[in-house]
Parts: structure tokens; sequence; C-alpha cells
């Protein structure tokens, strides 16, 4: 049965994994709910309008740790990701450790879900306000910049859609961080998909971004994933991953 959890799962998490990338042009701004001063309104507007078509620059590492506790197995692959205009990513394996299960069931088949991906729009999970109401949570201090967080609420409980935290840089309104759990588990053989990703930024770009998910199964526990990014551009002073 891990396969077929695995299999449901990546497929279904990648989509949410690319939120804080395309957004549609058009917006309604009516339709957000913001309970906040101008600064942290301004933050919104300027995340949804201003956002990248794409969140992978053409060429990255990718470095996956996955495991599967109570089973006590788990697994590595380290790779350049290359992605081509209307084309597949494409993956140079450059090590790939740990358990031949885990590999396979988790990390090979994230790799294939993530190709996938790449053919589908995701216009009907992006945060927008069409898919989600937004309610002002706070802001908070990050270094010298400041967040704005708000609480987004799926407007419909379907798949691919999340209820959890984003916080957003009140400067350049670009994701600091994205948190909570997939309001429509995509099998019956799951409990829960919590996610939570980080950006890390240099000269206003995304220097490292780091995903966790953690995946409550029925039958074989948890299963985690750990997937960190990064611009191969950026690697010779990348700081350690936190």
């Amino acid at each position: 049965m891990v396969n077929i959890s695995a299999t449901i799962v990546v497929s279904s998490v990648l989509l949410v994994l690319t939120m804080t990338g395309a957004f549609p042009e058009d917006v309604v701004g009516g339709n957000t709910i913001v309970i906040s001063g101008p600064p942290a309104a301004m933050a919104l507007e300027r995340f949804i309008a201003n956002q990248p078509p794409d969140s992978q620059t053409p060429v990255e590492t990718i470095e996956i740790e996955a495991s599967l506790p109570k089973m006590n197995k788990s697994g590595r692959l380290r790779a350049i990701r290359t992605v081509l205009p209307a084309r597949h990513p494409e993956y140079q394996v450059l090590e790939i450790s740990g358990d031949s299960m885990v590999n396979h069931e988790l990390i090979v088949r994230y790799l294939h879900a993530d190709q996938r991906a790449a053919e589908v729009s995701n216009e009907a999970s992006a945060i927008t306000p069409a898919n989600y109401k937004f309610r002002y949570v706070g802001a908070v201090q990050l270094g010298d910049d400041i967040a704005y967080a708000f609480r987004i609420i799926p407007r419909k409980k379907k798949q691919g859609l999340i209820n959890g935290v984003l916080w957003i840089n009140g400067d350049t309104g670009m994701a600091v961080r994205l948190s909570g759990y997939l309001v429509k588990n995509p099998s019956i053989f799951l409990k829960r998909i919590n996610l939570t990703r980080e950006n890390y930024f240099r000269d206003g770009i995304v220097e490292t971004r780091i995903t966790h998910l953690l995946i409550d199964t029925r039958l074989v526990g948890s299963a985690r994933l750990v997937v960190v990014e990064r611009p191969t551009a950026l690697l010779e002073n990348a700081p350690p991953v936190p």
C-alpha cells in the first residue's frame, strides 16, 4: 500500500507546491478579505499581482530526503534539475542512497509527479481571491524586514487547496513562508497532509527554497520529505541549510 499512498500524495501535493508561483493576471480585489492597515494590504496586493510565472529557475540543484519513520527506512537524492521552455523538467542524478523502497516509492515518484505537474495549469489551486479568503493575522520582524501573516482559507473544500498561514515580505510582496494542511485528502489511505515551505532570499531573489512534507497515512504511519532547491548560480556562496 505504500506505493498507492505515495503515488496519490506526491501528485496532489505538487499542485500545492506551485501555488506561490504562477497566478492568473485578472484579480478581483473585492473578493479579498483583509482586516489590516495599508502596509499589510499593499503587501498582499503585490503578492497577488507581481509573482513570476514560474517559481522554478532554469537550472537548480534539488536535494530530497525522505523517510518512513515507523519502518525505520530513509533515502536521499541529490540532482540537477533543468527546466526548459515548453518541456518537462529533466534531472541529472548526482547521488542517490538509502533504502531502495523509499527511494522508489517516495523520491522517484515525487520527481515523476514534478514532471507531470509541468503539464497542469495551477490556476485552480493558486493563492488568489478566486480560491481563498485572506484574513490578516499580524506582523513579524524578520531581520531587517517586516513580514505580514495572513490566514488563507479555501472558499471551497476541493483538492489542491490548503488551509494555513502565508507570510509575505512587506517591501517586496514575495512569499516568505507558507504552512498548513490540505483541506481535502486525495486518498482514503491518508489521514492528513501537512506542508511548510520557506523561501530564503538574497538581493531580492530566492537563493534557497525548503519544503517540508509530513504525510500521515493509515497503513504505514507517517511519511516525511524534505526538499531543498537552489539556483545553481548561487551555490558557491549559499549558506548552510537551516
